[in-house]
């Protein structure tokens, strides 16, 4: 039977794996970047480092891991963190593009960009909405309610934290997330072109 389970060491090559299978607007995103460990290394590996009390997964009965959800409860401590410790111990593998037009820029150079400009304070939405969270689901465990009770297991950890508010960035390419965020209590909140933002509040 599948289950939801708080994350535990060892857990992070299926994490991993997970964020490069959905990394592409929820599809697979193998061969998008010159270099396919760069997901993780940005978006679900310094989060169980960090916060590995919020990082839940969703495991099958035969112990596959397919799913899981990550986030940050202060999201510009987090940013800092990852400015200031997270990335210095992993960019040498990925030097900082040379500036050039963005029309000119391959993918990996710009989610490289995203990754050397984050910092804490960036964030538009961290004073109402001061948490934010990476959810990801092979595809074989969507549609069956195991994002909702992901979302509603990372919201009760936040609220026991004594957090009032959640947000999340979604592609604007992923028509699916789109319309599930609302469906599980998200707001749509003021976007930058390419993105749609949400928020939650928590209390």
């Amino acid at each position: 039977m599948t289950r939801i389970r708080p994350f535990r060491p060892g857990d992070e090559p299926a994490l991993a794996e997970i964020c490069l299978k959905t990394a592409d607007a929820g599809a697979d995103g193998t061969g998008v970047l010159d270099d396919d460990e760069l997901w993780a290394e940005i978006f679900v590996l310094p989060y169980v480092v960090r916060h590995p009390e919020l990082a839940f997964v969703v495991e099958t009965d035969d112990e596959r891991v397919v799913g899981y959800i990550v986030g940050a409860p202060e999201t510009a401590a987090f940013e800092e963190w990852f400015r200031t410790e997270w990335w210095p111990r992993h960019s040498a593998r990925w030097p900082q593009p040379e500036t050039q037009p963005e029309a000119e820029a391959s993918r990996q150079d710009g989610i490289l960009r995203y990754a050397y400009g984050r910092r804490g304070g960036a964030e538009p939405y961290g004073d109402a909405y001061p948490a934010h969270l990476h959810i990801d689901l092979l595809p074989e465990a969507q549609g069956r309610g195991l994002g909702r009770l992901l979302i509603a297991t990372f919201a009760d950890a936040l609220r026991a934290q004594g957090v009032t508010g959640l947000h999340l960035v979604a592609s604007a390419d992923n028509a699916g997330a789109i319309a599930f965020y609302p469906r599980v209590g998200f707001a749509p909140l003021p976007s930058h072109d390419g993105v749609q933002a949400f928020g939650m509040s928590l209390v």
